[in-house]
């Protein structure tokens, strides 16, 4: 009796090994280090790792270690003065204009382990310290841009088919204001819109020319998921700046937006990335002009030059074509003729207007691309693309040329995210020092000791060698849960740590039953063997029902919960399911080892 299969045994030694094996990344710490990546399509690779790596050597500065990896450089460090001399001497090789060179923790977990998949869990912004942003989407201007867009396209679509009125605006309700110049003007402009705008609704007047269009409630609402999504790809390129590792940039309800910065202290800074503007300008280059001339310093007066990301110069017109302000959409893909990388754009009513006219005769020949920035209070202006114009740009063209589909979808995104789709007010910043941070850590980690050694100390004294084993199976537990936070990659944060100490308890609770009903069995005459599995069978209904209800709470903390509230419910969650397998599994064995086929006349409880 009371005894289990060899298999049942190796099981539980391989879960507990792999758990071990996954926990151990979070004993190693972490390095100081620079961390190389590209603005935008710039190459990360062999050549520039080499001359980085010359150029630490040549100034005399000790590195730990320098790899390539994931399209960036990690250059680690032995100290955070070491980190400190080298930032500017990387920044000046690899280049401000092209590479971002940020500060960054490394993990110090050995390669073999990194090999195997195992990675330290990430610390949140109230240990590790950082900035935090709420942002909230102005929707109402997501609503007048919507407007304005058809008030621009219905003129457009008017006009070409010789449909006469007097004004179309916005009705600021969500819709559109036209009025016709007469009742038959109005009948051929309704009969328009219900066959090419079906997103519109008509509210007739019989009594005037004038009728109002309503905006369909569906189409508003894509419009504002639209706008979020895309201001949520805007700061996460715009986050890049600051090379943050782990930073939380997530949609809250359906209008806000949370920034977390961990490791950030500048919030002034923070808020002028955040805030950045980027836009496009298109240009017809100037065939005529001297371009050696321009770079001279003799640029013609109706010229401007511009150099493209490789140095080259570009020498345009200086009439701007059209702006990226006109661009709704942008997705990369692959030119179906020619077969090379490609990103297709899609352009609104107005531009698609302004943007035909100006390409319709130039025709053949080759127009630029420029992307404008503003970074550090000064413009930063390049040419991303040159192509040839083949035909009349409306409101959808492509542009091709690139060198491959990491560019292309590379340039997508900053045509989508290189301005806000709607603007964002901060409603709440605040900051977290690193101090604090620091001492959340050391706070929590010593609750957690104190809570474990007190319920050790007490197991110990009270149920002694079945004691020792739910001792054991604690530690075990505990291991178990920081192995699965970092296998899932799960943000650790001061709820997740509550969460943590509240399952210490929940752990030894079960074991306290099973113990408590197998000294009762004794009490009751029973032998030792028959007391022991009456204990484990009987307490275990009750066991799993105190843990399903408290892991449905769980689940509903983490569906309706925000960030910290999250935090504790998943800890708490996964604090369940290990405490689960080591109380009752795990001491279960311990004690069919210790116990289990032997005669006994009383037992160590």
């Amino acid at each position: 009796m009371n005894q289990y299969p060899l298999w049942r045994y190796l099981l539980i030694v391989l879960v507990i090994g792999t758990g071990a094996l996954y926990a151990l990344p979070n004993l190693y710490g972490t390095d100081p280090a620079l961390q190389v990546s590209a603005r935008r399509a710039e190459p990360v690779d062999e050549a520039l790792l080499t001359k980085i790596s010359t150029a630490l050597a040549a100034a005399d500065i000790a590195t730990k270690d320098i790899k390539l990896e994931e399209n960036r450089i990690l250059v680690r460090f032995d100290s955070t003065q070491s980190r400190e001399q080298a930032r500017e001497l990387v920044l000046e090789t690899a280049g401000d204009e092209r590479y971002i060179v940020a500060l960054n923790l490394a993990s110090a977990t050995p390669q073999w382990l990194r090999d195997l998949g195992g990675k330290p869990m990430y610390m949140g912004l109230d240990l590790r310290g950082g900035v935090h942003f709420l942002m909230e989407v102005d929707m109402d201007a997501v609503h007048v841009q919507t407007e304005e867009r058809f008030v621009s396209e219905l003129r457009t679509a008017f006009r070409e088919a010789k449909i006469r009125y007097r004004s179309i605006i916005r009705d600021g309700t969500g819709g559109v204001r036209v009025s016709f110049l007469n009742d038959a003007m109005k009948a051929r402009g309704l009969t328009l819109i219900s066959a090419d705008y079906a997103d519109l609704s008509a509210a007739d007047n019989d009594v005037t020319t004038d009728t109002t269009l309503t905006i369909s409630e569906a189409l508003l609402e894509d419009t504002r998921r639209t706008a979020l999504k895309q201001n949520l790809t805007t700061l996460r390129n715009r986050v890049n700046e600051f090379g943050v590792a782990e930073p939380v940039i997530q949609q809250q309800g359906t209008s806000r937006i949370v920034v977390q910065l961990p490791g950030v202290e500048d919030t002034a800074e923070a808020k002028k990335i955040l805030g950045a503007t980027a836009t496009l300008e298109f240009r017809m280059v100037d065939l005529d002009g001297d371009v050696e001339a321009a770079v001279d310093g003799r640029v013609p007066v109706n010229s401007k030059l511009f150099y493209e990301r490789n140095g080259s110069p570009v020498l345009t017109e200086k009439r701007v074509m059209l702006t990226g302000e006109f661009i709704i959409d942008a997705s990369s893909g692959i030119e179906q003729q020619s077969g090379s990388p490609a990103v297709f754009i899609t352009l609104d009513g107005k531009g698609a207007r302004l943007f035909s006219r100006a390409t319709r005769e130039q025709i053949g020949k080759p127009m630029a691309v420029v992307y404008i920035e503003q970074r550090k209070g000064r413009a930063i202006e390049e040419v991303i693309n040159v192509a040839t114009i083949r035909d009349e740009l409306s409101k959808r063209f492509q542009i091709t040329g690139l060198d491959s589909t990491d560019e292309a979808r590379t340039l997508a995104l900053l045509l989508r995210a290189g301005a806000l789709a709607a603007p964002i007010e901060i409603i709440e910043e605040r900051t977290v020092g690193p101090s604090l941070g620091q001492e959340n850590i050391d706070q929590g980690l010593q609750s957690v000791l104190i809570g474990m050694a007190g319920v050790l100390l007490f197991m110990a004294f009270y149920y002694k060698v079945f004691g020792l084993v739910a001792n054991i199976a604690l530690v075990t537990n505990l291991v178990l849960i920081v192995a699965l936070l970092s296998l899932l990659q799960a943000t650790l944060t001061l709820p997740g740590i509550a969460g943590i100490v509240l399952t210490v308890g929940m752990a030894v609770d079960a074991n306290v039953l099973i113990f408590q009903r197998i000294r009762e069995e004794l009490a009751n005459g029973n032998s030792p063997q028959m007391s022991i599995n009456s204990g484990y069978d009987k307490a275990l209904s009750t066991i799993a029902d105190a843990n399903i209800t408290t892991l449905i709470a769980a689940i509903v903390l983490f569906s309706f919960g925000t960030g910290p509230i999250k935090g504790f419910a998943v800890t708490l969650s996964l604090g369940i399911a290990t405490s689960m397998f080591t109380a009752i599994t795990g001491t279960r064995a311990a004690v069919n080892l210790i116990y289990g086929g032997r005669r006994l006349t009383k037992l160590s409880i």
